[in-house]
């Protein structure tokens, strides 16, 4: 789930689309800021975690596409996925703000999705795709396998933040 500005104070569900999850080829073991029970069929995940999810642990390896609306309501999930260090986590490339300038340094892999991914509108919105553009941050082996499977299955350009 992601939650796109409207307009001041106004937001909407937006959900990953199927191809990206076909691209990734792999199966989660939580979908950590899960949609309403049934509204996304096609997420790979065993669970989902459909409201305060920041309050609860996370176990395994989890999807994380969590709401990026508010002016800096992403970091908390951010901040949580990397001390968590097993999942992939969707977000806008937004990489000159301050909170991305943070996190991706500290993922293992990042890719870049090609062009702008249409994404699947929730609460009866059009269809349309965001402002920006997405990437996906990896962390753990798991992540890095399915974002090298993505970018050959031609979903994005991975790029490495850090060498070890």
């Amino acid at each position: 789930m992601a939650l796109h500005e409207q307009a001041v104070g106004a937001t909407s569900e937006w959900y990953t689309p199927p191809h990206v999850f076909e691209a990734l080829g792999c199966t989660f073991d939580i979908d950590v800021a899960a949609a309403p029970l049934g509204t996304t069929p096609w997420i790979p995940a065993r669970r989902f975690i459909h409201a305060d999810s920041l309050d609860k642990p996370w176990s395994g390896f989890i999807w994380m596409n969590a709401p990026f609306g508010e002016r800096m309501g992403l970091l908390p999930w951010l901040r949580k996925f990397i001390k968590h260090r097993n999942g992939i986590a969707l977000v806008p490339d937004r990489t000159s703000c301050p909170w991305w300038q943070e996190i991706a340094p500290q993922a293992d892999a990042v890719l870049f999705t090609t062009g702008k991914l249409k994404f699947i509108p929730g609460n009866n919105q059009k269809n349309g795709s965001p402002a920006q553009g997405t990437c996906l941050f990896g962390i753990g082996n798991k992540a890095i396998k399915a974002l090298m499977r993505a970018e050959v299955h031609e979903l994005g350009i991975l790029l490495w933040p850090k060498r070890c």
